[in-house]
């Protein structure tokens, strides 16, 4: 283990934790809540929620549930986190080189730079990163990166083997603290304890970390650039009773079941689907949570005219064999998004703010080509399709500026 951090180098303490001191239970369910009619909510075109960074001499400071108020000496200059869309958030607010992990790298870190691709100067090295999971959730690890700041949510870790109130706290003060939230992403119940957990969308989420790295302007402009493009598609959608019906899902290894998710729920992870407003063929669906398994024959019975399939960009998944699978099922052929070829790769439910921004332009296009143009052919590897210019709906080259600058 790492020594006892009374050096000078420690420079970040957590000032106050939220109500969830009281750390304990296991994790619940996934339960949403019911989403508008027209398939978006007021998250999805205001502007995010106000947040104030305190800044002193002898630091700064920032603030997210269920962590509370953070207390920073100087901006981290190493992270440990899970899940990419912290990850992404780093990347997009010029700290990418100081994350040490993220969820299987290789599965991450291709899908980004597929959409990185696009932006000049802006690229990850995902084969220097760790997979935080790899082995377990342990403390041990977390002591081996011996990072300024942990973006990940302590409620989620209190969820995982061998976790307590102790070693969080431990963590807090002996590394660096804590600062993540999880259960925003499906609006699930987070452990017993943590009663004035707070829900946040992705872009709020995104502000919160900003904050931390002291990066307020590119959270802004890049924040400037979201709404515009939230905008600019919601302004163009047709009438509800006009939109196509669809799923994202994706098929099992086996090829006889299907993982299915709604589209228009409450939480960040539907944050690249909730403001295209299409209708969900299995908005009727209780699953207990955001995501069910169906088989043929009830995939059949919702017949979507569109099929999102979640993961088809990563590198896990050939969206070729899952076209080729539907085809040559009996029930699978019936389908109308296979019958007129409407069945398209999606991106990650794990995204940051850059992904968020290509797969709200590939889902526009996927569910209404007609009036965003049509999503060009993709290959299995491939990066995000190249658009022409006059087809973008936000600008790449405004982007990568914010990011490098």
């Amino acid at each position: 283990m790492a020594d006892d951090h009374s050096s000078t180098r420690r420079r970040f303490v957590a000032s106050s934790i939220a109500a969830g001191t009281a750390l304990a239970g296991c994790a619940g369910s996934d339960a949403t809540e019911p989403d508008g009619s027209d398939g978006s909510t007021p998250d999805d075109t205001a502007q995010p929620r106000t947040r104030t960074e305190t800044t002193t001499d002898a630091g700064h400071t920032a603030t997210l549930s269920p962590a509370g108020t953070v207390s920073f000496d100087a901006v981290p200059e190493t992270v440990f986190t899970v899940y990419p869309q912290y990850l992404d958030m780093a990347v997009a607010l010029g700290h990418g080189d100081a994350v040490q992990s993220v969820y299987v790298p290789e599965m991450s870190g291709t899908t980004m730079n597929h959409y990185y691709h696009h932006l000049d100067g802006v690229s990850l090295d995902w084969e220097r990163l760790s997979d935080p999971l790899a082995d377990g959730f342990s403390k041990e690890r977390l002591y081996t990166h011996d990072a300024d700041v942990h973006l990940t949510d302590p409620a989620w870790v209190t969820t995982q083997d061998n976790w307590d109130a102790d070693d969080i706290e431990e963590v807090a003060t002996q590394l660096g603290p804590w600062f993540g939230n999880f259960y925003s992403g499906t609006h699930g119940q987070p452990p017993e304890g943590y009663d004035d957990y707070q829900y946040y969308d992705l872009w709020e989420l995104f502000g919160a970390v900003a904050d931390v790295f002291r990066e307020r302007e590119r959270y802004e402009a890049l924040a400037a650039v979201h709404t515009d493009l939230v905008e600019r598609i919601q302004s163009q959608l047709p009438p509800v009773e006009d939109r196509p019906t669809a799923v994202r899902a994706t098929l099992s290894g086996d090829g006889e079941t299907f993982w299915t998710y709604h589209l228009n729920e409450p939480g960040y992870w539907l944050a690249d689907t909730r403001p295209l407003g299409a209708t969900d063929a299995f908005a009727d669906q209780d699953w207990g949570g955001l995501w069910g398994t169906v088989d043929y024959e009830t995939m059949l019975e919702a017949d979507p005219d569109v099929f999102l399939h979640l993961w088809g960009m990563t590198p896990d998944y050939s969206i070729t064999d899952t076209r080729t699978r539907l085809e040559d099922s009996a029930s699978g052929s019936q389908l109308s998004a296979v019958e007129n070829d409407r069945v398209y790769p999606a991106g990650m439910r794990y995204q940051g703010p850059i992904m968020n921004l290509f797969q709200l332009e590939m889902g526009a296009k996927q569910l209404y080509p007609e009036i965003f143009g049509e999503w060009p052919a993709y290959t299995d590897g491939d990066h995000y399709p190249e658009i022409p210019e006059g087809e973008r709906l936000f600008d790449r080259q405004r982007v990568a500026e914010i990011v490098t600058r």
